[in-house]
């Protein structure tokens, strides 16, 4: 099982750091559209300028996204496949369609974004990046398409041990997929009003270009307040589809063992060192089934029971994810999450009372507060895998028989530090230069198309 485990640890590895970069991108591209919006329809050169710093951040940190993001697809051959040759027929078709649609699109028009300020009109130049912000989105759904099938595996029959698509609408309009959309989507914005929002106030805490961190702080306030919002609905969404549809991963994200009618929700529960095993618990009761059925009563099945009828359905096996990693992984996604919600509320206060400046209060929390988003990301990312465990597709095949044949220890522990030393420094020059630009305020706009031209040959 080492190999199974390493490879796992891999594949969680390149997932975690790609992710750093994929959201912000997801974001970024939206609000920078934005700013080139209001710069055509004022014609207010503050917002050009705008444009083009927060537009000289989103190249940095996309052509980190595009260089993580390959890897990931090698290692459906590399470690696992057993799962490729499984799910080939299915998994195969949504990804192309990412890269040879959405990926091209998103690429392609960001070149001519970055080159067209002074070839093409105010106008075009805006719908440039608008399409630019589409191909992002689309390619987004396209990824989250084939996810939702390893989620809810619809439109397909088992055909000779492998699963063949029968029903393409049935895999593009997979209500997991679009409820997984929203919610990233939603958390890309958020990711990237929150990384404006706390440029914004590092700068306004030190009196540097006040008035122009001031517009983009403003804009920030607005758009986090909105797509954090969006988001606690779209995880309430998804945690009602998990009662229905993944119980065991609902019911270890609480750490219920036991079946309850009206369900308590855990206050704090600890585990032995396995991590599934319960040692101490102080819960509140009828909540969780508030929760789940807008009402103090309902029962919620607990991990003891599901554990049951998962072997009479699936087999002899241990289907108990580790509870350890569901339990704290939500609950650092739902604390990170109701915290960027009144930090975003804070901030729109002062915008909506034009009280914007150096002598706000706690200013100073939002720069720390950029950090906030990617916890939320990591840990639902954990929650939504490894609650799925032991399953890769759920109910269908399990992790452990989707690995490649003939893999040794060595073999995986040996590519396992070749990633993740490239990817430390992949990530250490991102955050560099993401910094180094960041702190560099308006000033950094200096180096001019220079600066530009040496970002696009890096995405290239």
């Amino acid at each position: 099982m080492l190999p199974v485990v390493l490879s796992r640890l891999q594949f969680a590895l390149t997932t975690v750091y790609h992710f750093f970069f994929v959201p912000l991108t997801l974001g970024m591209v939206w609000i920078v559209a934005i700013l080139e919006t209001m710069y055509v329809r004022s014609g207010n050169e503050t917002y050009k300028k705008l444009t083009e710093f927060w537009g000289k951040l989103l190249l940095i940190n996309f052509a980190m996204g595009v260089v993580t993001g390959i890897v990931m697809e090698f290692q459906f051959g590399m470690n696992w496949a057993g799962y490729a040759n499984f799910i080939g027929d299915i998994f195969g078709a949504p990804l192309a369609i990412e890269a040879l649609l959405a990926f091209f699109l998103e690429s392609t028009f960001l070149g001519l974004w970055i080159f067209g300020w002074d070839k093409l009109s105010k106008k075009l130049h805006a719908t440039v990046i608008w399409l630019v912000a589409l191909g992002s989105s689309l390619s987004a759904l396209w990824i989250l398409i084939a996810n939702a099938f390893m989620q809810h595996p619809v439109g397909y029959v088992l055909n000779n041990g492998r699963a063949e698509m029968v029903d393409f609408g049935a895999l593009v309009f997979n209500f997991k997929a679009w409820i997984m959309f929203e919610h990233t989507l939603a958390s890309g914005l958020t990711t990237a009003a929150f990384f404006v929002l706390g440029i914004s106030a590092y700068h306004i805490a030190r009196k540097q270009n006040v008035d122009f961190f001031k517009h983009s702080f403003n804009l920030a306030a607005i758009v986090g307040t909105i797509a954090i919002v969006l988001v606690i609905l779209g995880g309430h969404e998804q945690g009602l589809w998990l009662l229905n549809n993944q119980p065991m991963k609902a019911a270890s994200a609480e750490a219920l063992w036991d079946t309850e009618d009206p369900a308590s929700f855990s206050l704090l529960t600890i585990g032995d060192l396995t991590g599934k095993h319960e040692v101490w618990q102080i819960r509140i009761p009828d909540v969780l089934s508030l929760l789940y059925y807008n009402q103090l009563s309902g029962k919620v099945t607990g991990i003891n029971d599901l554990q049951v009828q998962y072997q009479a359905k699936y087999g002899p096996g241990d289907y108990v994810p580790l509870v350890i990693f569901t339990y704290w992984g939500f609950r650092l996604m739902v604390a990170a999450g109701f915290s960027m919600l009144a930090l975003a509320g804070y901030a729109l206060y002062h915008v909506m009372r034009n009280k914007v400046g150096p002598g706000i209060r706690w200013v100073w929390v939002f720069p720390f507060a950029i950090a906030l988003p990617y916890i939320a990301n990591t840990s639902g990312w954990v929650l939504t895998e490894l609650g799925r465990q032991p399953f890769i597709v759920y109910g269908l095949l399990k992790t452990e028989d989707a690995m490649s044949p003939g893999l040794t220890t060595g073999m995986v522990l040996f590519s396992l530090i070749g990633f993740a030393v490239i990817y430390a420094a992949l990530m250490g020059t991102d955050i560099f230069l993401l910094a180094k630009f960041a702190k560099a305020g308006p000033s950094a706009l200096e180096s001019g198309l220079e600066a530009t031209e040496s970002e696009t040959e890096a995405v290239e």
